[in-house]
Parts: structure tokens; C-alpha cells; sequence
């Protein structure tokens, strides 16, 4: 369900940048920077899910904590919904915190033990102080039944749940501000297969009933495949592609996405036999030595010379579809 109404994004991410500074060798060695985000741009409407995708060491989280102001920016822009979020500071970052609400990785690491659920569930309320102290009980009431969750429960500490149950939680957590924008980092990640069926279907549920907006950070294209409207792909920092859900699945063009969905499982005999096996060679670069040209050519099975010499910029095609590979042309076609 998209609720959009001017067809303005809620989430306008522009030139979004995060570099380390890193010293290697002696005490006067020069220090160098390590670009985990580099110029990196995308949009969420509101009402929709856009996932990152990559392997581990890509960005993408760093880029979710950049966009929170979990982690500095080196610079760019954070546009949620009219408000620069990345110029906002102490107070004022405080308050738009609220808009913007996280649901960790680890469920087990991301809940206070000595708290009860209930407690953990209305602290961000408690935070904020908006919500009137009669109120804040019957917002958990309503957030435990919309989790699926009973109420005898929220008495419980941490360690009485199983990991769904304190993954749901944690969404409940989420919830509790109203926030414009919630950022999934590899939420279901940490949880057993059919209890991440669960997580996925709740979470598409709440989108349903709230108008709830994902940034959904994952390296599973098999789980982003049913939760996400659109998908940016990164690698070394840098997306490599970005298109709609349909038109990714359908017709992946870079070969380091075409190579992830190659791996993706599926129990669809025909596809399975359809689908070559794309296996990547080698390690990826130095993040301190970048390569000059395309960050994926010394990987790549089809690299050509100006691969490795002239970095691809991420071009528009006419479908919409951006890719940043030299060797796709406009008639969309894959070079792997």
C-alpha cells in the first residue's frame, strides 16, 4: 500500500559519504581514509520498503547508521520528510529521533536483560515525554496485541522469550514513537528459517495497518525478494545497481548482482535448473587501496581494460533501471 500522496519521497538520501581516518605503520606514517560509504544516493516513498543489499564489508550498514546520525557523515544530505536530518544536533536530533526508529540485527544483544519487556517497550516513550503518563500503558497494551504478543507477557524479562518473540519486541520498541521511518538492520538474520517467515510476514502486516516506511539492510536477496518495493545493491561502498523489485529479479544487469541471485535457493525445479551458478573469484580490494577504475573488475569474469582503468558512474536507462557498469548498453542486456 502506498501512501504517497504528492509522490514526493519520505527518505531523500544525496551524496551520503562516511570515511575513516586510518594510520598504518610508524608514528609519523601519513594517515589514510577508509570510504565505507562513497556518494551513495536514494529515495524512499513513504508507505514503501527500499532494501541494501551486499556482501559483509559492502557499506550498508554503515550507510543505515549514517542516515540516523549513529555514525558521522563526511558529508551529504539526509532529507526526511523536508528536514535535513544530518544538520541536526543535541536537542533538535533528540526530539527527530523519534521519527526515525531502528530494529537491530541481534535480538538478544539489543534488549536490556535486567528490564522488563514492558519497560522496554515504553522507554522510548518515557524519553520522549510527549505522551501523557496515562496513556503510555494503553500505547504498550495496543503494541504487545499489534506484535502479537500477550499481555501477561510484558511482566517478563528478556531472557524468558525466544528469539522471535524478542526480535518482536524489539519491533514493538520500534513502533512505540510512531515514527515517519523505521531501519531494519538484518532483522531476521540471527532467527531460524520459519521464524523468519514470521518476522517478514509481521513486519509486511504492520506496513499494511500503519503506513510504515522500511530501510531494510540485508545480505539475503532471498529475503528482501518479498519485503521490499525497491533494491539498491552495494559493493565496496558504492551502489552498483538500484531498480524496482520486479525489474532486479527479472533482469539483473551488473554481474555482482546477477552473481548474488545466482546463489539465492529457490525450490522451483524449472528456475533452479534455468539459473547458472555464477561463482566470484578472489578477494575484494585494499578499502585503503582502492582500485582506480571499476571496484568489482579484479572479481569480475568479463572485466575489460577500461574496467580496470575509468570508475562506472551509476546511469539511469530508459526503464528507470541505474546500473554503473561499463558494459551495459541501453538495450539492457547483462554482459554476464
Amino acid at each position: 500500500m502506498n501512501y504517497n500522496i504528492d509522490n514526493k519521497p519520505l527518505l531523500d538520501v544525496q551524496s551520503l559519504t562516511v570515511r575513516f581516518t586510518v594510520k598504518r605503520g610508524g608514528f609519523f606514517s601519513e594517515a589514510k581514509h577508509l570510504y565505507a560509504v562513497d556518494d551513495i544516493s536514494f529515495q524512499i516513498k513513504r508507505g514503501e520498503t527500499l532494501a541494501i543489499v551486499g556482501e559483509s564489508g559492502s557499506g550498508k550498514t554503515t550507510a543505515a547508521l549514517a542516515v540516523a546520525q549513529l555514525v558521522k557523515a563526511y558529508k551529504g544530505r539526509v532529507d526526511l520528510d523536508g528536514t535535513d536530518f544530518l544538520t541536526l544536533k543535541d536537542e533538535a536530533l533528540r526530539l527527530a529521533r523519534s521519527k526515525m526508529q531502528f530494529i537491530f540485527q541481534d535480538p538478544y544483544s539489543s534488549l536490556n536483560p535486567r528490564v522488563r519487556a514492558e519497560k522496554i517497550v515504553r522507554e522510548p516513550l518515557d524519553n520522549l515525554g510527549a505522551v501523557r503518563d496515562e496513556e503510555r500503558q494503553a500505547i504498550v497494551d495496543k503494541l504487545f496485541e499489534a506484535v502479537g504478543l500477550h499481555p501477561e507477557q510484558q511482566r517478563l524479562f528478556p531472557h524468558q522469550f525466544s528469539g522471535g518473540q524478542r526480535q518482536r519486541i524489539g519491533i514493538a520498541r520500534a513502533l512505540a514513537t510512531q515514527p515517519d521511518l523505521i531501519i531494519c538492520d538484518e532483522p531476521v538474520s540471527a532467527l531460524d528459517v520459519a521464524v523468519q517467515a514470521q518476522i517478514l510476514n509481521l513486519l509486511r502486516k504492520l506496513q499494511a495497518d500503519f503506513g510504515l516506511t522500511f530501510l531494510f539492510i540485508s545480505h539475503d536477496l532471498g529475503v528482501v525478494q518479498h519485503m521490499c518495493d525497491s533494491i539498491a545493491v552495494m559493493y565496496m561502498g558504492k551502489i552498483v545497481e538500484y531498480a524496482d523489485r520486479l525489474s532486479l529479479f527479472n533482469n539483473p544487469l551488473h554481474p555482482y548482482t546477477k552473481a548474488l541471485l545466482s546463489a539465492v535457493p529457490t525450490v522451483d525445479k524449472k528456475r533452479r535448473a534455468e539459473t547458472k551458478r555464477i561463482l566470484i573469484p578472489g578477494d575484494p580490494p585494499d578499502p585503503l587501496d582502492l582500485p582506480k577504475g571499476c571496484r568489482f573488475a579484479n572479481r569480475c569474469p568479463v572485466a575489460q581494460d577500461r574496467c580496470k582503468s575509468e570508475q562506472p558512474i551509476l546511469r539511469e536507462l530508459k526503464s528507470g533501471h541505474k546500473v554503473a557498469c561499463h558494459l551495459v548498453d541501453e538495450n539492457e542486456v547483462s554482459p554476464l
